[in-house]
């Protein structure tokens, strides 16, 4: 089993800890004062398996395992009260996970976008999103006159209610390129 260096783990990266896959909530790094003294990497960690949080500290070098997932490609097929539901692509078999599982990549999920499906001792624990999703505008303020030489942002709400600036041009109806790392603004479609 590959290792990480927990100094490069960022928000929305899986570790594997003591058998437990886990998903970063959020990390923050600390550099002591005193001379000799190791950086201090304090993680907020949610277990794929229960949805606990868990606060981790670390000393900076330290390795945890990479998550031993199978990774399948799979499709988002369409939400059921507060279930989500995923099919494998090679199978047709089906899994769900829940809201609080989703967390917050609720807005970047429509019907039939391609994932990858994390499977953990037979078992949906995470997706991956793409690094890219693509979504209409469908509500924004009008457009800018001059807002071409000026280049100032303006607020733009998607079709699954992702609220994003955007450049000053762009109207209502037109397909942007979201990164979905990020939650920003990318292109146009």
């Amino acid at each position: 089993m590959s290792q990480i260096i927990v100094n490069d783990l960022k928000r929305g990266v899986a570790f594997q800890k003591d058998g437990v896959p886990y998903m970063v909530v959020d990390i923050t790094m600390h550099t002591p004062s005193a001379r000799g003294a190791n950086m201090l990497v304090k993680i907020k960690a949610r277990s794929l398996l229960t949805s606990n949080v868990q606060d981790m500290t670390f000393k900076g070098g330290d390795m945890v395992d990479e998550p031993d997932f199978e990774r399948k490609q799979g499709q988002f097929l369409y939400q059921n009260g507060e279930e989500f539901v995923f099919m494998d692509l090679n199978t047709y078999e089906q899994y769900t996970l829940n809201e609080e599982q989703i967390g917050d990549r609720r807005p970047f999920l429509m019907e039939g976008l391609e994932i990858v499906l994390h499977i953990f001792n037979g078992n949906l624990v995470n997706i991956e999103l793409p690094l890219v999703v693509e979504q209409r505008i469908v509500e924004c303020e009008p457009v800018i006159k001059g807002g071409t030489a000026a280049a100032q942002p303006k607020t733009a709400v998607t079709e699954t209610g992702i609220v994003i600036q955007v450049p000053s041009y762009m109207k209502e109806g037109e397909l942007i390129k979201i990164d979905t790392r990020q939650k920003r603004y990318i292109s146009r479609a």
